[in-house]
């Protein structure tokens, strides 16, 4: 007798054994989950982002927390940038509708919707092109009245977030932040609808020095946390197939999310592993080896060659979406496009010469050529591997940058220093201090990015180990 293959495969045409039969659909629900992790971190690194803004410092559309300090470890967010005086704001379209935002000149930000899908740039890169202006995000679906005389953007879901950046000035021994502060303070929101003498006044708290938690979570709360944003947003917001995965956990728009024992155990067992995985692939490499932005160097680009919306010439590229969010928020095109004076790019480097992985215990020597091509500014970070946290040290700011006077070689080339311990002879302002016994991140950010990048006749050099 003849069979088909796979009839001949499973069983010879009979049911599996009932515990089989559990342990493989139990295999497949931890596998639907992990997938439902790696597609919607976009959406929970930002849910993170704002319940940890909105419990220290307030919600609604009239606070935008600023750090007037400039941002440290103290914040714990993905690869903050102390460099900036940071505006982060979220906003709720489905409470205020339509909601206008005045922009101040000389900001560098964006609107995103909660998946970090870019609305629109803000700045040199967007339609104000750098001169500010007035900016009506629409409610997915809005079928009102548009008025003219704003740049209009429709988000795909109810939740936005604002990013501003503004530049800080040159004081007498480092950047000075007051300049920046007082343009971020210009901003103002109010619904397109609202009447004037109903709109409230801004506030502006400083975050500047506050421990905040503005991470997104790491237990069960993961699975909670992304079944309320389900329910609150519209069914448009989310993909059919994507809304099917969603659906084999258990995460159905308005229905009971009462996921039984065994469901239970394998979702903390998906939001355990998942981020490890995510971790994983980054730590191995890629085969393409699209990730690198030269030939001879460990300079990585976080984009591995897709769009600001990751995408490859023929597909999604879920691996570096996920790592990007894993460690990093905000994806816009002034990030990513090869814009020249404006716009900005962040080589990033987890190895040094040799390649072996950076590590805090050892001391580190970065060399960066004469003339670094950033017609804003630039700046060198370091952050922990895991989450893009900052490393946790005496010294509150792990980074340097070009507002601060530090000594250079001959040639107009500059040397900077990781360690655990600042190298004998090394200025201050020279030196990066690190963790010993972790490894970490060195980031490289060009604000205003020249040419020179691009055509790669300047070059920074890898992190040589020292000691």
């Amino acid at each position: 007798m003849t069979t088909s293959p796979l009839l001949r495969r499973i069983n010879n045409g009979n049911w599996l054994p009932r515990e089989e039969a559990e342990s493989l659909r139990a295999e497949l629900y931890y596998q639907r989950a992990v997938h439902a992790y790696v597609t919607m971190l976009p959406a929970l690194n930002l849910i993170g982002m704002r319940d940890g803004s909105e419990a220290e410092f307030g919600q609604g559309y009239h606070v935008l927390p600023i750090w007037k300090d400039r941002m440290d470890s103290r914040t714990w967010v993905p690869t903050p940038n102390a460099d900036v005086i940071y505006s982060m704001s979220y906003l709720d379209l489905k409470r205020t509708g339509p909601l206008v935002v005045n922009a101040p000149a000389n900001v560098i930000g964006m609107f995103t919707d909660f998946f970090q899908r870019t609305l629109t740039d803000v700045g040199a890169v967007g339609p104000d092109r750098g001169r500010g202006g007035l900016f009506l995000l629409l409610p997915p679906g809005y079928v009102g009245h548009v008025p003219g005389g704003y740049y209009t953007f429709e988000s795909s879901t109810y939740n936005v977030f604002l990013f501003f950046r503004t530049i800080m000035g040159r004081g007498e021994h480092g950047p000075d932040p007051a300049s920046a502060v007082a343009v971020a303070e210009q901003t103002r929101l109010f619904p397109l609808w609202e009447e004037e003498k109903d709109v409230p006044a801004m506030r502006f708290p400083n975050a500047s020095g506050v421990r905040v938690n503005m991470m997104y979570p790491t237990d069960f709360a993961y699975w909670t946390k992304l079944k309320e944003f389900v329910d609150h947003e519209p069914v448009g917001a989310i993909a059919p197939e994507l809304r099917g995965v969603l659906a084999s956990i258990g995460i159905v728009k308005d229905r009971k999310f009462e996921p039984e024992s065994w469901q239970r155990a394998q979702l903390e067992r998906a939001v355990t592993d998942a981020p490890r995985m995510i971790l994983a692939a980054t730590q191995l490499g890629r085969a393409d080896k699209r990730n690198y932005y030269y030939d001879d160097r460990q300079w990585e680009v976080a984009w591995c060659g897709a769009t600001a919306e990751w995408m490859q010439e023929t597909y999604l590229d879920i691996d570096a979406r996920s790592r990007f969010f894993q460690y990093a928020y905000s994806s816009a095109p002034a990030m990513n496009i090869h814009t020249t004076g404006a716009g900005s790019k962040y080589p990033y480097t987890i190895r040094d010469a040799d390649g072996e992985f950076l590590d805090g215990s050892n001391t580190y020597k970065l060399r960066l050529p004469p003339n670094p091509p950033a017609g804003l500014f630039w700046a060198v970070t370091a952050y922990n591997v895991t989450d893009g946290t900052m490393p946790e040290t005496e010294q509150l700011l792990p980074s340097t940058n070009g507002y601060y006077d530090i000594p250079a070689n001959e040639d107009g080339s500059i040397d900077l220093w990781f360690g655990p311990r600042q190298p004998e002879g090394v200025a201050d302002t020279a030196f990066i201090q690190t963790v010993p016994g972790r490894n970490f991140v060195g980031v490289l950010r060009l604000y205003g990015t020249g040419a020179e990048f691009y055509d790669q006749t300047w070059r920074p050099d890898d992190l040589i180990r020292t000691i």
